[in-house]
């Protein structure tokens, strides 16, 4: 029994699949917190977040149960215990869970209730839900252990404060997407703490993990609930906090509180650590990348050189006999700005041994989006070979408005490993732009000053794959079209809802199929970071087939 406790909140990146990887990483925390009560990790800290069906695999869990017994054996004959994230198998039956590892032993497993199985989870595919949980006993503090999920909801919280909770505890695998912060603070752990009375620690991950990123942003609510602890975003943090006892209630000690990013420097952070992660996770010495001169592969170079160094980023410029003198101008201008390398391939040589094997077959035609969606594809072969000779990933440079309607080339400009502006729109890629030429990220290894002409960012898009062409020939200007996008995508409206909000029903009819007929495409895209509520491939799951349409 003591009325004071140190509680350790490890915020931490995780390697999904390298079990004893994470299992050191948490050994090697908890070694250097000797003086700590309890050292805490986030949500399958040891397995890794999200796991998807790799859980499934009989080896993994095995594993699993191999790697908790060193962690508990760890604890023998030390003052301090951990609370470790993992899978629990019983029976045929597979949970997400929490242990407690006390003097050498697995003493306690908490088991989570409310599986999510939306967007990005599918966890009611993998896992079964637990029982309502009881609160752990632990020196003199029962502690009750939501997770993730479980705070989201009253009935878990509610539950553990009726069986005598003094405390909440609650470990998470929680995606970054735009203004969570507040929903997690202001819209959840609030009401939780203000509907118990109960104070409450959050504790999430940091890391990319494939599409998905966890920014991490761990904080205290206390019982007043006042925050007395922030954690960073984007950075792993080992913070201690200190609790005592008065009266049968537990409070927190205050400590320091991190600012977290407003907008959009939040979106800039995500796409650095989901680049770099995923290269260096997937062990590429780097990446290569078409620079065209318009403002999506600019943004997509300045993201991956601040995520990995200019030394690791190689650009190539393509040009064809309908690149602009202009579009020349900015790719070397802003190469020299990033510090990157910078070569040029043009591929009027290909281009032509392409008209000319094709001559014969294509002999009764007119030229049309054929002879465009060649130099793309050209290109793509290009940017491709040049990866598989020097093991560089080629990253992509589209962005979610020409993904919608499918204004962008299969095996062309799509091929690829990963893609930064996957989620983003193309006002969004514009503000990214103009944001990060006034500012460099917190995270950022890129230069201080600007990343790109300004002539990037004002110029009119285009393709250049015909003379004179412009973006705006094929699509409504972006201020229209991405709003229209927005509702479609984001907020799953019909033609007549966006037509009562003063769109043209023509365009809507238009913009709505193309985003269907555009599913196949999507399909074959790479993956890329998750910024919204709605990204392509996780999140919103359209059959490719489907001849559905909204009056």
């Amino acid at each position: 029994m003591t009325d004071k406790l140190t509680i350790t909140m490890a915020q931490l990146t995780q390697s999904v699949g390298d079990l004893r990887g994470n299992a050191d990483a948490m050994l090697a925390v908890y070694g250097d917190h000797p003086g700590s009560d309890l050292v805490v990790f986030p949500e399958l800290q040891l397995i890794g977040y999200p796991p998807e069906d790799l859980v499934l695999k009989p080896a993994v869990a095995e594993r699993a149960e191999a790697e908790m017994q060193r962690l508990a054996e760890a604890t023998a004959g030390r003052n301090g215990a951990m609370l470790v994230g993992s899978i629990f198998r019983e029976d045929d039956r597979l949970y997400n869970g929490i242990a407690l590892l006390e003097n050498g032993q697995i003493a306690e497993v908490r088991y989570k209730v409310e599986l999510p199985n939306y967007g990005t989870f599918d966890e009611k595919r993998l896992f079964t839900s637990g029982p309502l949980p009881e609160p752990i006993d632990f020196r003199g503090c029962r502690i009750g252990l939501p997770i993730c999920e479980d705070v989201w909801f009253p009935t878990v919280c509610q539950h553990l404060k009726d069986r005598g909770a003094q405390l909440f505890i609650s470990v998470h695998g929680s995606p970054y997407e735009i203004e969570k912060d507040d929903r997690r603070l202001g819209q959840v752990a609030t009401k939780r703490v203000r509907e118990t009375g109960i104070p409450l620690i959050f504790l999430n991950r940091v890391g990319g993990q494939d599409e998905v990123v966890f920014d991490g942003a761990s904080f205290v609510l206390d019982k007043e609930v006042q925050l007395t602890h922030q954690l960073p975003d984007w950075d792993e943090a080992i913070v201690d906090t200190v609790w005592t006892q008065d009266q049968d209630r537990w409070s927190c000690a205050p400590g320091e509180i991190h600012q977290l990013d407003d907008h959009p420097a939040d979106i800039y952070n995500a796409m650095i650590v989901g680049l770099r992660d995923y290269v260096n996770a997937n062990r590429f010495p780097g990446v290569i990348l078409g620079l065209s001169g318009g403002i999506d592969s600019a943004l997509s170079a300045a993201v991956a050189v601040d995520a990995l160094g200019a030394d690791r980023v190689w650009c190539v410029m393509m040009p064809s006999r309908f690149t602009s003198q202009e579009s020349l101008d900015d790719a070397a201008g802003c190469a020299e700005m990033l510090g990157t390398r910078l070569d040029s391939i043009p591929i009027n040589p290909a281009v032509e041994g392409f008209d000319a094997m094709l001559e014969g077959s294509f002999a009764d035609k007119e030229v049309d989006i054929t002879e465009e969606n060649i130099q793309s594809r050209i290109r793509g072969v290009t940017l491709m070979a040049l990866s598989n000779k020097f093991g560089h990933m080629l990253l992509t440079t589209g962005n979610k408005s020409e993904m919608s309607v499918g204004y962008a080339t299969i095996y062309g400009d799509m091929a690829g490993g990963y893609s930064v502006l996957k989620d983003a729109y193309k006002l969004t890629v514009f503000r990214l732009s103009e944001w990060r030429n006034r500012n460099k990220p917190s995270l950022g290894m890129g230069p201080d000053g600007p990343v790109m002409p300004d002539t990037v960012i004002t110029k009119p898009p285009s393709a250049e794959l015909r003379p004179d062409q412009k973006d705006s020939d094929s699509l409504p200007d972006y201020e229209i079209l991405d709003p229209l996008l927005h509702g479609l995508v984001e907020e799953e409206l019909s033609v007549s809802d966006l037509v009562a909000r003063g769109f043209d029903r023509d365009l809507v009819v238009r913009i709505e199929r193309l985003l269907y007929i555009a599913e196949y495409k999507r399909r074959q895209a790479p993956p890329g970071v998750k910024l919204g509520t709605r990204n392509f491939g996780r999140d919103r799951r359209y059959p490719i087939t489907n001849a559905f349409r909204t009056p």
